[in-house]
């Protein structure tokens, strides 16, 4: 959970990192986080694999032996099958045999698809709730595990097959190299590359890249919240995923909602029988230990235990702060400290740790029954596991002399570990001291109850969408946008079920930390329950995306950048939907399984299409209207698509999908050099959202004659993001209109000579770099338009910006036949983006010549711009320098010094180079 204030003092810092995990960077180094930032980082995406050299024939039968709703999804990394499922049905009819037998035959059924079956290990079969089986298969080398990689599978109590996932490597060696670094000195490098300890295990693992598998150490933090793989040759960092989310019968005096709430605001007593043993001494129950971290060391030292009264009692009265600090202090929303005494908060600190106890010990139980079904065997939090959730209360609340730092304040965290591994969830006193304005409550974040039970379903959410090794695969930003608006909605969703909240047909009554945030949108931009259409009086919606229940086009904008928690607020409100419109507990078990049926790295496509299968399978489909009509509502109908879980600017539809006996139809054409007319091969023509979603794998590669035919496509519609790429050549996107009867779409690629992936390289820059934050110089070229770079703007006072330069060493002499720009802000807001701009050209890197001057505008956000060349600055180019000269500002309307981050920084999306080399 992020704070409003937080969000404030730190948007420009987070509009910077959020670019990370889909930007390429040099194979040499992982892109090392600063104190304060948190880093994901893969290896495997620096070098995508090559699924567009062919499409195996297996492939081909088994996608179309699964009809028109057939889903297979190659992951371009592997080339293997990411998915393989039905939406109207499942992929083998009902059988008694194990699940085990039945997922084997399957797979041996269709060899081909699913990468080394043979060197698949079964690791785990747990039946949930509604007594689906899901299977685990990890992939091994001897027996070492291939990390990531692996086989899951799903199937129902009636023994049919509903699906298959995991993305598997293909080939495998029969061994693995000699490790030449130990585990201690793996353990050292994770430690370095982050700057913290690396206190967990290091196992041994292989890593598998396009180029193969190599020896490496997976370790686990928990003290620093990284999981690494290591390089066990080189020691280079190859995986770092941030598994930090920036919550005589023994009894407590607690409430059930918050300090004064008018539902659940007055303190109970309440029993813990059942979760603590009556003889225990400190806070350390079946499921959880809850101590005082006040030096936010993450451990209990000398007096942060908290011990009973007596055996058995841990009453603990509260104090109202609420006449000594006043308003906003009320009877309603009672204050627990005053941040104008040191060591106030020392009065309610016992107090407030058997709170926390009380929350995390009810929710984990509420959490494992029916029909949500987080239970032991789907991997919660238990401590005769091992993994109880180590529970840190007022964290840091004396890291300045008896206060909070502005580290420590107005926020709160949860470490959702991998199975096996104790969680850590850190409550954070509200009202910094240090910042005169804050507005929020003089509050503890443990005391309420939807903040509290926000940290822990991301402990629940991080252990369902997993890969085959039961690691989170919620790493891009539509997942992590997922992972917040399911917190929300699991903490609402009971609390309303309790009589806790108050939901009427009305909107915007179900509000986001109301008690910290003194019951205003500071939390999140406007209430849950805002419907499509709303008033902007209950439901104010954000500047870039206007008042009303926010839609899937809305991405991006509510905060003017990507960002999770914002962002979540639209899958978010879609669940509030799903709801109202099948009830609680129908929605409980629907969203949950879908948890567990999810593939990895989703994006919101995906897990509507793992809803609606999870309907299927949990109720025969008899939803599927429903379920489709929220979704499509919310702008994630029939032709809504995206480009997977890393995707930033997805594009929204509002149509339900056709009928079952819908006429289909073909695209066919070819694909050129736009400059040479030579066919090319190899060239991956893609529907997005319909390659890997519901409707089938609308997805063709070409062959030597650069031909391509995609089958099966339902006519009558305009597919948005249709593309066309391949290495080395600027991608190329279109919305296609789609007839019945043949279609012919041709595609005229352009070799762009700048780009990384063609041997471009940049050689000089100046101005900060921020290539630690997925936003370095190298992003221009990268040939990805969602990454690009950011510098710092530095206005003088004739309100222009320092020049920002970068130069690029084109790999051989071209003669230049055009240069195109997307100026646009993509790692901060739209205020960022290019405005004016300059372009030289250079033989030797020495002698320039300008090219092009310029200013882009609005409209030239979100595209490649051809500039317009000079003459006598084209021929026998071998260096280009472009050199951003100011902000879109004045487009926003905006006076520096203001938030937005066109007042700070200066940025561009992507360069283009094209031509013919010459010798």
């Amino acid at each position: 959970m992020t704070s409003a204030r937080a969000r404030r003092a730190v948007a420009v810092a987070s509009a910077v990192l959020l670019g990370i995990g889909v930007v390429p960077v040099p194979a040499s180094a992982a892109p090392r986080p600063e104190p304060g930032r948190r880093v994901h980082f893969d290896a495997r995406t620096l070098q995508p694999g090559a699924p567009g050299a062919h499409r195996p024939a297996a492939v081909t039968r088994l996608h179309e032996g699964l009809g028109p709703q057939g889903l297979v999804d190659i992951d371009p990394v592997t080339g293997t099958a990411r998915r393989v499922a039905r939406l109207d049905g499942f992929l083998t009819a009902a059988s008694a045999k194990p699940a085990k037998e039945i997922v084997a035959g399957y797979l041996a059924a269709n060899p081909g698809v699913f990468g080394d079956t043979a060197a698949l290990r079964f690791r785990k079969d747990y039946v949930d709730v509604d007594g689906t089986h899901h299977l685990s298969y990890e992939q091994v080398v001897g027996n070492v595990p291939v990390f990531g990689n692996g086989v899951k599978a799903d199937v129902t109590r009636n023994g049919e097959l509903i699906q298959v996932t995991g993305s598997p490597a293909a080939s495998l060696p029969a061994s693995l190299g000699r490790a030449k670094l130990s585990a201690a000195q793996a353990r050292d490098a994770a430690a370095q590359d982050v700057g913290g300890p690396a206190d967990g295990p290091a196992e041994p693992v292989a890593f598998v890249t396009p180029g193969g598998a190599t020896p490496a150490w997976q370790i686990l933090s928990t003290k620093t919240g990284y999981l690494h793989v290591v390089d066990a040759a080189t020691g280079r960092v190859l995986y770092r995923q941030d598994l930090l989310v920036h919550d005589n019968d023994p009894s407590a005096l607690v409430w059930r909602n918050y300090p004064g709430a008018p539902l659940g605001g007055a303190q109970q007593r309440r029993s813990l029988a059942g979760w603590i043993a009556p003889d225990a001494t400190t806070l350390s129950g079946e499921s959880a230990h809850v101590f005082l971290d006040v030096n936010d060391d993450d451990v209990a030292d000398a007096g942060e235990e908290v011990a009973p009264n007596r055996p058995g009692d841990w009453r603990f009265p509260f104090k109202d702060f609420t006449g000594q600090v006043g308003p906003p202090c009320a009877a309603d929303k009672q204050c627990s400290w005053d941040p104008k005494v040191a060591y106030s908060w020392k009065d309610n600190a016992k107090q407030n740790a058997a709170q926390l106890f009380y929350y995390v010990s009810s929710f984990h139980d509420h959490l494992e029954k029916s029909p949500i079904g987080f239970t032991r065997a789907a991997g919660n939090y238990e401590t005769a596991d091992g993994d109880p959730i180590e529970v840190d209360a007022i964290d840091g609340a004396d890291t300045a002399n008896g206060f909070p730092d502005e580290e420590h304040a107005d926020n709160a965290t949860m470490l959702p570990t991998p199975d096996g591994v104790p969680g850590r969830m850190q409550m954070f006193l509200f009202r910094a001291p240090s910042w005169p304005e804050d507005p929020f409550l003089a509050a503890n974040s443990g005391d309420e109850a939807d903040v509290v039970y926000h940290e822990y379903t991301h402990g629940m959410s991080n252990r369902l969408v997993v890969d085959a090794s039961g690691n989170s695969t919620l790493t891009g930003i539509q997942g992590l946008s997922m992972g917040e608006a399911w917190s929300d909605w699991y903490a609402f969703d009971h609390l309303v079920a309790q009589g806790l909240q108050t939901d009427t047909a009305a909107p915007g009554e179900v509000l986001v930390g109301r008690y910290v945030g003194d019951g205003q949108n500071l939390i999140r931009t406007q209430p849950l329950d805002c419907a499509v259409g709303a008033g902007a009086t209950v439901c104010p919606g954000a500047e870039g995306a206007g008042p009303g229940g926010y839609t899937y086009g809305d991405f991006g904008r509510i905060r003017g950048y990507p960002e999770e928690h914002a962002d979540g607020e639209i899958w978010g409100e879609t669940l509030w939907d799903l709801r109202t419109a099948v009830g609680s507990k129908i929605a409980e078990s629907l969203v949950t399984r879908a948890m567990e049926l999810s593939p990895a790295n989703p994006s919101f496509l995906d897990m509507r299409n793992s809803i609606v299968m999870a309907d299927r399978v949990t109720r025969g489909g008899r939803d599927a209207g429903k379920i489709w009509k929220v979704f499509a509502a919310r702008g994630m109908g029939w032709f809504a698509a995206d480009l997977g879980g890393d995707d930033a600017t997805p594009v929204e539809d509002f149509s339900m999908p056709p009928a079952g006996d819908a006429s289909r139809t073909s695209v066919t054409g070819t694909v050129t050099d736009a400059f040479t007319g030579a066919p090319l091969s190899g060239v991956t023509v893609t529907f997005a959202g319909h390659a890997s979603g519901f409707g089938g794998s609308y997805r063709a590669v070409t062959d030597a004659r650069g031909a391509y035919t995609i089958t099966g496509v339902r006519p009558g519609g305009t597919y948005p993001k249709v593309s066309a790429t391949l290495p080395g050549y600027e991608p190329a996107f279109r919305d296609l209109r789609v007839e019945r009867g043949v279609n012919r779409v041709d595609w005229g690629l352009r070799w762009n000579w700048a780009a990384t992936s063609a041997g471009g390289e940049v050689t000089g820059f100046n101005g900060e770099d921020f290539s630690d934050f997925g936003c370095g110089p190298g992003n221009a070229v990268d040939g990805r338009p969602g990454s690009g770079w950011l510098s710092d703007a530095v206005y003088g006072e004739d309100g222009r910006i320092d020049p920002r330069y970068l130069v690029v060493r084109l790999p051989v002499t071209v003669d230049v036949a055009a240069v195109a720009v997307n100026p646009t802000g993509d790692c901060g807001d739209a205020s960022a983006s290019t405005g004016d701009y300059r372009v030289e050209t250079s033989a030797d890197g020495q002698a320039w010549t300008v090219a092009a001057e310029g200013h882009f505008g609005v409209a030239d956000r979100n595209r490649m711009n051809e500039v317009p060349l000079a003459a006598g600055s084209t021929s026998r180019v071998r260096f280009l320098r472009y050199t951003m000269l100011g902000t879109q500002i004045a487009e926003e309307g905006i006076t520096c010094p203001d938030d937005h981050t066109g007042c700070y920084y200066v940025n561009t999306a992507e360069i283009g180079v094209y031509g013919a080399s010459i010798p």
